[in-house]
Order: C-alpha cells, then sequence, then structure tokens
C-alpha cells in the first residue's frame, strides 16, 4: 500500500510539470491551429537555462524562472513575427513540417554551442527527501510542484480575468467574430505564441533539476505533450492539465508495477487508444 501511495504523490508531482508543457501546446493550437513540433525544444532550452544560471551565475535553478520565462516570452515572438508568421496562414500541415524543421535546428545549433553530453544540476537540498506522513517527496520536486501551480493559477487568472486574456479566448473559439468585434487577432497570434514558448521554457526550468540535460531530450518531452493534448482534447486548457497528471500516475504506476524501460511505452499506449476510440481526448472538446 505505501508503494502505491509513494507511486501516486510521485505521479502527481510529475505531471503537474507535464501538465505546464501541455498547456502551453494547446493554448498556441487552440487560437493558432499551430502544430508546434519545436515545443519540446523549448522545453529544453528552458533547462539549459535553469544549468547555465546556476553554473555561471550561481543562482538557484528556481529562482532562474524569473529570468527564463520573461526571454522564452520574447524568444515566442521573435519566432513568431520573423519566422511563422507568413507560414501560418498556409495550413496546419506547412506550420508542422515548418517547426519540425525549426527543432532540428535548435537541436544542432544547441549540440554546436554545448555539445551532446548529458548534464545534471545538484542541489545541496536534493540529498534527503521531504517524508510528510512516511512517503518521500524530493524537495526540488515538490518546489517545481508549488511554482508550476502557481504559474498554472496565474494563466488561468490571465485569461479568464483579463481583458487580453478574454481576446484570446475569444480569437480561439470564433476568429472571424473575434476580429469583428474589433479584436487584433493577428496580436493575440503573437501574444498567444509567446505565452506558449514562455510556458514551455518555465516548465523546462521546473523540470532541470529533476532529469539529465542534453540537447535531444525535447524529442522525449514534445512527444509526451502530443500524448497530453490528445488525452485531454485539443484546444482545451483544462483538458491539458488533466492529461498531463493521468501521464505522470500513468507512467509512474507503470515504473513501479510493470517496468521502469516501458514507462514511456505505456503512455504511447494509451495516446494511441484514446485516438483510436476518442478522437476528441478524455475531456472531449470538438467532435468525436
Amino acid at each position: 500500500m505505501e508503494t502505491f501511495v509513494q507511486s501516486i504523490v510521485t505521479g502527481i508531482l510529475t505531471g503537474s510539470l507535464y501538465a505546464m508543457i501541455g498547456v502551453g501546446l494547446t493554448v498556441v493550437f487552440g487560437v493558432m491551429r499551430i502544430i508546434n513540433m519545436a515545443h519540446g525544444d523549448m522545453v529544453m532550452l528552458g533547462m539549459y537555462g535553469a544549468f547555465w544560471s546556476t553554473t555561471l551565475l550561481k543562482i538557484d535553478p528556481f529562482l532562474s524562472i524569473i529570468l527564463c520565462i520573461p526571454i522564452g516570452f520574447f524568444l515566442g515572438v521573435f519566432i513568431y513575427r520573423f519566422l511563422l508568421k507568413n507560414i501560418v496562414p498556409e495550413g496546419e500541415l506547412n506550420t508542422l513540417l515548418y517547426t519540425a524543421g525549426l527543432s532540428l535546428f535548435i537541436v544542432n545549433l544547441t549540440l554546436l554551442m554545448w555539445s551532446g553530453d548529458y548534464r545534471t544540476i545538484k542541489l545541496s537540498y536534493a540529498i534527503m527527501p521531504l517524508r510528510p506522513f512516511g512517503i518521500a517527496v524530493p524537495i526540488p520536486l515538490a518546489m517545481a510542484f508549488g511554482i508550476a501551480a502557481l504559474i498554472t493559477v496565474a494563466l488561468y487568472w490571465f485569461l479568464a480575468r483579463t481583458d487580453t486574456g478574454r481576446a484570446i479566448r475569444a480569437t480561439s473559439q470564433e476568429p472571424e467574430a473575434a476580429a469583428l468585434m474589433g479584436v487584433d487577432v493577428n496580436r493575440m497570434a503573437v501574444i498567444t505564441f509567446a505565452v506558449g514558448t514562455a510556458l514551455a521554457c518555465g516548465a523546462g526550468v521546473l523540470l532541470a533539476p529533476s532529469l539529465y540535460l542534453y540537447p535531444t531530450v525535447g524529442e522525449i518531452l514534445v512527444a509526451k505533450c502530443f500524448v497530453i493534448v490528445v488525452l485531454g482534447g485539443l484546444g482545451s486548457v483544462p483538458g491539458a492539465i488533466a492529461g498531463g497528471v493521468i501521464l505522470g500516475l500513468v507512467e509512474s504506476l507503470g515504473a513501479v508495477y510493470i517496468s521502469v524501460p516501458y514507462k514511456d511505452a505505456i503512455g504511447l499506449i494509451i495516446f494511441l487508444l484514446v485516438l483510436l476510440f476518442r478522437p476528441s481526448g478524455l475531456f472531449g472538446v470538438g467532435k468525436s
């Protein structure tokens, strides 16, 4: 029983970080219909941001999120304005192929700059876990969970309570009607892509102390992204949060009760089953 509870706790903590990655991708897809194959590489850049902040600036990796999220936002603005803006009107297939090429460029540039060596972030407070009720909770994972929860709440408030957030939601639901009501749809597209990129970079910072860091880690992470958004339903932010937690739980329980090497495969199997039997996702948005 203790092992089961331990797996559930670990799965929820990890799933919250997956959810943050998935939310960034689903927000971009919901508004712009962009299938961003480079999203995992934005997470990877956030991880490197945390690593170099710790190595060069000697600051705690979690504090580097204050730097990485704004940098990620402006990176998203740059990518959209100068690389994607003219591609988006050509359709989803073109953006998928284009962002796949962008992903290859980012990975190879990272390899050129920082080599393919595996790196880790060592934290003094990561040695001894917290033990509430006898359940071992790694301190970095607990801190990442708390920060991810705060960012998710802030995002929900932004989308639900601000004029810009309402405009983004309106653009997501009916872009033509939003434009007729005076919403600058192009500006909302820039902001949305920038927010999605910032969330990806922020998630990378939170994941960095718990994962190995290397240039191609984004390939695994983008696969998890698609599992999450398909589980929750493309375009659904609450669905992406739920999908992330579900994936975290499935991987954690699978690692304990099936096999650690197969935990990623379990998530992909669920992904295929959901696509087969409920294409709109478990929390269905759109046609099933």
